[in-house]
């Protein structure tokens, strides 16, 4: 539906999950795809990807560390001459009820899910004004909006990234530059296969469509807000939860 031809999109995360997704419909769409991981590729994502091989470069920079960042900003900007779109997709879970969470568990995942986006936006930011025109997609959690019980660190990462991304909306709008969320439900990727069957069941009766969500649901989602037929959705926060 897209044409991402001639642009480069840098995906945090992209290796797995719902990042696969969102990289896979770039690489369809034309796009060049440049993916920021803290892992590297695994064969399965090799192969699914094997045609799109030369519009794919996989840089190891974990967002969490700001000098990665910058570095990884840095061999952008010299081979690559800047971007026109970054999705931040890369997070992390770490669940315990607060009293019993750990001091690291509260800080390892603000610093991948808020500070991490923090960074990539700040140095994303200083290349897109220089073109006047960018997108910047982040994705975040209904738990951010309602919280889930052990999940204090997670959903204070997530209600923050919403409104860094309002704040920075504004901050950057005469540029051409749109800055919006997506917040996906239940999908079914790795991040939630710890849950016991329980919980899962639990969360699967209050989804009105009764399952969970496919990565390329979130994805679809993805594309159309980095797309140039989204110019006018700007600080939003679109959901994709089932009606959850």
């Amino acid at each position: 539906m897209y044409d991402f031809k001639g642009q480069t999109a840098i995906v945090t995360g992209g290796v797995r999950g719902i990042g696969k997704s969102i990289v896979e419909g770039f690489l369809r769409a034309g796009a060049r795809v440049i993916i920021a991981s803290n892992e590297a590729a695994t064969e399965q994502f090799k192969q699914d990807t094997s045609e799109f091989a030369e519009n794919i470069d996989i840089q190891i920079c974990d967002v969490s560390k700001y000098e990665e960042v910058e570095k990884f900003f840095e061999y952008i900007d010299k081979k690559y001459e800047g971007l026109e779109i970054l999705v931040n997709n890369a997070g992390i879970r770490k669940d315990a009820v607060l009293a019993m969470m750990k001091e690291s568990e509260w800080h390892d995942v603000l610093n991948v899910n808020l500070s991490g986006i923090f960074y990539m936006c700040k140095f994303a930011v200083m290349s897109l004004m220089r073109k006047r025109y960018g997108r910047i997609i982040s994705i975040t959690s209904p738990s951010g909006k309602y919280g889930f019980e052990g999940q204090a660190n997670y959903a204070a990462s997530k209600a923050g990234l919403v409104a860094l991304t309002k704040s920075l909306s504004k901050e950057v709008a005469r540029r051409g530059i749109t800055v919006n969320c997506v917040s996906p439900g239940f999908i079914a990727t790795e991040l939630i296969q710890d849950l016991p069957n329980e919980l899962r069941d639990s969360y699967t009766a209050q989804v009105p469509l009764k399952r969970f969500g496919k990565p390329e649901e979130v994805a679809a989602c993805v594309l159309f807000l980095a797309s140039k037929e989204a110019s006018y959705v700007n600080g939003s926060t679109l959901e994709v939860t089932g009606g959850l």
